[in-house]
């Protein structure tokens, strides 16, 4: 619901601020007076174009904001929250706000949080539509179009589960091509991995198998100089004699000092380990063997250890877990192959269901087009639009609402073919036909503000009546905003806006009491010169409008206006 509209230096408004009730509000005043600017202001608001024009003369930057009251509105609530841009000191507020500056750049915000055009178009998207003599807004899109013929005839919860349905299968589809994809080039990885795992089984290197190996091999390969080392060493350790005369000369002196004693025990120690390491020396050359196949084995076996972990990239060591990762991946590519069919027969399921679903809105939905479709017919007469019949073509499509898309076509003219609701009839004609498809959808679809400029242009009578009464009955389930001519329009609003100027040409918008009523619809219908009966004629209007509440036309009136 749109609560209020502030309007700074925009065409030739100085200063607005109009607060909005919920219910019909009707806008009035004099031709030329300016009523248009009002639907103007809302439209740039929304995300409308903006050019320097539309500055105030004089002023250097125009404004216009308007405040929505969205508690009862849960998507756009969604979308602000989405996009972080709720309000979080009032989460039930949603603020548009545009600005035009001397070089005719715009400025875009919403609760106070610059965005960019497309943005507040989006977040827009849903809190109002206006119907002017240029502009047919939200009905020209065929999801709303369909979303509203659901709503009257088709079962929501068939719908729901038509929906859920379709992304499954949407969902089961992706993950089929996703698998598929992947196992598009399976076998050439799968081939390369088999090549792989195939040479590192081959090596077989065991848990610390390389670290011996390498040890054995550097042994064999130097026993030779190793051999010569040790025979060396064991001939040196064998020419200790003089260290056995010297120890015998120290021991046969006879003196316990303890330098003495010490030196006489370190020499046994000497000669005692002297002859264990010529004991260890001797089991090691006879353990040292030179066996040039075990060595050649020992080359062949590192060398491919070596080899393989250049090609991994990594230390031989870790060859064995290198085994155990590719033995790992190929495992999972098998499991992808046969995890592939499946996957198809869960899409294919998915799919089946769907269409059962689908195949059950669609019958429900042509058979509710077909009353839709008579009944906006009616009412677009009942309207003055004589010979006028709403139509529904379906094309075939596949997304989650279904098997089909709608588009309304439209004859506003019988001599004429049907055309779409953004290129038939007149402004006013767009008009009427909006508001005769809105109220039929009105009872069974939720609906955005509505603002309509002069839907009762070239009507008068009781055409003008039925349109003053289908809008207000329409106001029952949405606020509507219409600026009018005639005074049995004006006469059923719920509220009056009154457009003047003032003695400075600025226009001026204040809310009419009953009486300022009386004498803007005597106004309306005798023109300037007032007198007591057109005043007593006003009054007349204003108490049957207090009785309204039909939404749609009577036979009776649906006769008189043809």
């Amino acid at each position: 619901m749109l609560k209020q509209l502030t309007i700074s230096d925009f065409a030739l408004a100085r200063a607005l601020d109009i607060g909005f009730a919920e219910g019909l509000t009707v806008v009035t005043g004099e031709s030329g007076a300016g009523k248009s600017i009002l639907l103007n202001a809302l439209a740039l608001a929304l995300g409308g174009r903006a050019s320097a024009d539309l500055i105030r003369p004089g002023g250097q930057r125009a404004q216009v904001s308007a405040e929505f009251d969205i508690r009862e509105n849960a998507a756009v609530r969604e979308r602000l929250a989405d996009q972080a841009l709720s309000d979080p000191a009032r989460p039930q507020r949603c603020l548009l706000r545009r600005t035009i500056g001397r070089d005719g750049r715009s400025r875009a915000f919403v609760n106070d949080a610059p965005v960019n055009l497309a943005l507040l178009r989006e977040l827009a998207d849903g809190l109002m539509d206006i119907y002017g003599q240029g502009e047919h807004h939200r009905l020209a899109n065929g999801d709303v179009q369909l979303a509203l013929l659901d709503a009257y005839g088709s079962p929501s919860a068939q719908r729901q589960a038509m929906a859920a349905a379709h992304r499954d299968w949407k969902r089961a589809s992706r993950a089929v091509q996703e698998l598929q994809s992947r196992l598009a080039g399976i076998e050439e990885r799968s081939e390369l991995l088999g090549y792989q795992l195939a040479e590192l089984e081959a090596l077989n290197l065991g848990k610390g198998e390389f670290e011996a190996l390498d040890g054995e091999f550097r042994r064999l390969s130097q026993a030779q100089s190793i051999r010569e080392t040790a025979r060396s060493a064991l001939g040196c350790l064998s020419e200790l004699d003089g260290i056995r005369r010297t120890a015998r000369a120290l021991n046969a002196i006879d003196d316990a000092h303890p330098a003495l004693v010490q030196g006489r025990e370190a020499l046994a120690a000497v000669l005692e380990l002297s002859e264990d390491a010529q004991r260890d020396l001797r089991r090691y050359l006879d353990a040292l063997e030179s066996d040039p196949q075990r060595l050649s084995y020992l080359e062949e076996r590192l060398n491919f250890a070596q080899r393989l972990a250049r090609k991994h990239r990594l230390q031989p060591e870790d060859l064995r877990r290198c085994a155990d990762a590719l033995r790992t991946e190929l495992q999972a590519l098998d499991a992808d192959r046969s995890g592939l069919a499946e996957r198809k027969e869960q899409a294919a399921s998915h799919r089946a269901q769907f269409e059962t679903l689908a195949a059950q809105v669609s019958r429900a939905r042509r058979a509710a087009a077909r009353r839709f479709a008579a009944e906006v017919s009616a009412a677009m007469n009942a309207l003055g639009i004589r010979g006028g019949r709403l139509s529904i073509q379906f094309a075939p499509t596949d997304s989650e609402q279904g098997l089909e898309s709608a588009e309304f076509q439209v004859t506003a003219n019988p001599k004429y073919p049907p055309g779409s609701l953004g290129k038939i009839a007149s402004g006013g004609e767009r008009a009427r036909i909006g508001l005769a498809i809105q109220t039929v959808a009105a009872e069974r679809a939720r609906l955005p503000c509505l603002a309509l400029d002069e839907a009762d242009v070239g009507v008068g009578g009781a055409a003008a009546d039925v349109i003053g009464r289908m809008l207000r009955s329409l106001a029952r389930h949405a606020q509507v905003i219409c600026v009018t001519h005639a005074p049995q329009v004006a006469a059923l609003g719920n509220a009056h806006l009154l457009v003047e100027k003032d003695r400075e040409q600025d226009i001026r918008i204040r809310s009419l009491n009953d009486r300022d009523r009386v004498e803007e619809l005597a106004r309306m219908l005798a023109g300037a010169e007032l007198t007591e009966q057109s005043r007593a004629y006003a009054r007349t209007l204003l108490e049957e409008g207090a009785f309204a509440a039909s939404m749609r036309p009577s036979p009776s009136q649906s006769r008189m206006c043809k």
